[in-house]
């Protein structure tokens, strides 16, 4: 059985236990990751899936934001069909372990626009949450901000425009993240709504 035929079967299996999928997916610098933190935080029912990299950590940036690995760590989990997604961004390797969450909890992923379709496809019932910034200014001062070079956050905002299309036509909800407090309210929302009761 090849990578993918392992992940769809992974992603069937997941889809088929009780709880739910939820991605929040959008370009760099939309502040997924903070908006989920503060999801974390109030929310036991939910299991975040950390995902593993080939990028440098950033300065600042916590040891558990990924699971931060070298190229040949990253392709031999591939070779062991271990991952529900992966896909190469800028150079650098991400993807999701195939997740195995406590029991009545929901699995929320922080993952890329391309990693966000290979759920979609393969997990049966995946929620898909978009978050875009209002502005492309807004993005690259987050960007900025949390340390990204002149290069990189060049990078990333050439490649948002296309990311955000995208996204949009997968997306069953789209949330603007130009307050943070409303944002996590929306999204707090959007989870209530699709989960099964207790």
């Amino acid at each position: 059985m090849g990578p993918e035929a392992a992940a769809d079967r992974a992603g069937a299996e997941l889809g088929a236990r009780p709880g739910k999928v939820f991605v929040v997916s959008g370009p760099g610098g939309v502040g997924k990751d903070t908006i989920v933190g503060r999801l974390l935080a109030g929310d036991d029912r939910l299991w975040p899936s950390r995902s593993w990299t080939t990028r440098a950590q950033r300065p600042g940036e916590p040891d558990d934001a990924y699971h931060f690995v070298d190229r040949q760590a990253f392709e031999r989990k591939i070779a062991e069909q271990g991952f529900l997604e992966w896909a190469e961004y800028l150079g650098n390797l991400y993807g999701t372990p195939i997740p195995t969450p406590p029991p009545g909890c929901d699995v929320v992923l922080v993952i890329e626009v391309q990693g966000a379709r290979q759920v979609l496809e393969r997990v049966p019932g995946a929620v898909m949450i978009l978050v875009v910034p209002p502005s492309r200014a807004h993005q690259r001062a987050r960007l900025e901000a949390r340390g990204d070079g002149p290069d990189r956050v060049a990078d990333r905002l050439a490649e948002a425009e296309a990311e955000e299309a995208e996204g949009r036509r997968l997306a069953h909800h789209v949330v603007v993240n130009d307050d943070l407090d409303r944002a996590v309210e929306q999204v707090a929302g959007i989870v209530t709504g699709h989960r099964s009761p207790p």
